[in-house]
């Protein structure tokens, strides 16, 4: 294994490990704190059991998280210098306030942990807004610096270094808005398709399960207003994907040859030798319609570029029909919840709702990890677009492969760890009879 593969390897495992945490420390705190919101004003016990349990999730997933992004920390630094002595000037300020966001988020977490009973209602419950508030502020600042090497502006270069460095302009580039809009959104829509999924899962044999119900209510509450909006963020990125970064989009596309009313290829597989994508369904003007809204606009494909400078088609347009594909789904099935939330259908009734549901609670994280693989190998062979190529940043160090597979076992063992103690806090949830007993709101009438 060559040393940009093997160093490739290493960071790409590591960030799609971290990402799953990072995307969960986005989304959990927002379930906490409408659970808790609700507990305060109807007094349904059942929601304060929610918002502990979920507090208690968070907490684990934010130690994992904390863990695996130390060590991606130590990566960037050991792994590409050259980047880090290239890009540092800049992308040191959006990475500093990404490390006070988190001590932020770590702190208010503290606060909501300990704080039943020992700090106003008031105080608790802004302290749980905090950490929400915290834990997107630092997402989004980590999405500016990665789409600043998407399309980097702020600075000028001389003699192969920075000059004239505008942090600020680094961190206000292109690509920020549209980046950070279709993350945030994502991780809300993932988190909460999870959530919601696994409950949906367990009504299917225990239709009458308070604790359940309340449980889907609030993760579709925050999961299907952002899977319904994530379509039209990915609007907004494929138009600025077609004008900073044209060759990843004609990847997206397998479109290999610059013309007019370009159609959208939905699947197939790209034929390298051929230059035609084979097996695909074709919607005429589709992408030139995607890429400028004229679906008679000319969109430039993979033949405009230096074959060296080409992504990985297959990979990145089989990344891209995942993530679109998954995105489509979660979107279908939350306007479907939407519907019959607006006719007041009960939709833990509604068995053929639920096992959609069930099906889709991993479709938001493969997705993310699918548009990932896109935005990454979709911007190569540069690991600062056009500025700096990945090959010039690497550390020319031999045997990264016992690293590799290091912390290969390393995330797995604590894969593991954490699916047995969030199994542990589903398993452990209250029954009917007990929320009977137990749980029931605060002035209700007792039989």
């Amino acid at each position: 294994m060559s040393d940009l593969l093997a160093a490739r390897s290493q960071m790409a495992m590591s960030l799609g490990f971290h990402i799953l945490f990072a995307v969960v420390g986005i989304g959990m705190p927002v379930l906490m704190v409408v659970a808790e919101q609700r507990y305060r004003k109807t007094g349904d016990r059942l929601c304060l059991d929610l918002a502990k349990r979920w507090a208690k999730g968070t907490a684990i997933l934010f130690a994992v998280g904390a863990v695996s992004g130390t060590v991606l920390s130590f990566e960037l630094g050991l792994l590409w210098p050259g980047f880090m002595e290239f890009a540092g000037p800049i992308i040191g300020m959006p990475f500093s306030l990404e490390g006070c966001a988190f001590f932020t988020e770590a702190i208010f977490l503290g606060i909501y942990l300990y704080g039943w009973e020992r700090i106003s209602a008031r105080a608790h419950l802004f302290a749980g807004v905090m950490v929400a508030v915290s834990g997107a502020a630092s997402g989004i600042f980590v999405v500016i610096a990665n789409a600043w090497m998407n399309a980097p502006t702020g600075f000028t270069v001389v003699d192969g270094k920075l000059a004239s460095v505008d942090p600020i302009a680094g961190m206000l580039n292109p690509m920020a808005f549209q980046q950070t809009l279709h993350m945030t959104l994502a991780s809300y829509a993932a988190t909460g398709f999870a959530v919601a999924g696994i409950h949906a899962f367990l009504l299917l044999f225990d239709r009458q399960n308070a604790f359940h119900r309340r449980a889907l209510a609030i993760a579709l509450l925050v999961g299907a207003p952002a899977a319904v909006l994530q379509p039209l963020s990915g609007d907004l990125s494929a138009r600025v994907v077609a004008r900073y970064q044209p060759a990843k989009l004609a990847a997206m596309e397998s479109h290999f040859k610059t013309g007019t009313r370009v159609p959208l290829v939905i699947g197939g597989w790209p034929d390298m030798e051929t230059g035609e994508t084979r097996y695909a369904i074709r919607i005429p003007g589709g992408l030139s319609f995607l890429a400028t809204h004229d679906f008679n606009a000319e969109v430039a494909g993979l033949d405009q570029f230096p074959r060296d400078e080409w992504p990985h088609v297959p990979i990145v347009h089989t990344a891209f029909q995942i993530m679109v594909g998954l995105g489509t789904c979660m979107a279908l099935i939350a306007l479907w919840a939407g519907v019959l939330a607006i006719r007041q259908r009960d939709l833990c009734s509604n068995v053929w709702l639920l096992r959609a549901l069930a099906l889709a609670a991993p479709m938001g994280f493969i997705a993310i990890e699918a548009g990932w693989t896109v935005t990454e190998v979709g911007r190569q062979p540069w690991i600062v677009y056009g500025v700096l190529r990945t090959a010039d940043a690497v550390t020319p160090m031999p045997g990264l492969v016992v690293p590799f597979l290091g912390f290969t076992l390393l995330y797995c063992f604590l894969g593991v760890m954490v699916a047995w103690l969030l199994y542990r806090q589903i398993i452990r949830s209250p029954r009917p009879t007990e929320w009977s007993r137990i749980y029931t709101p605060a002035g209700a009438a007792r039989a």
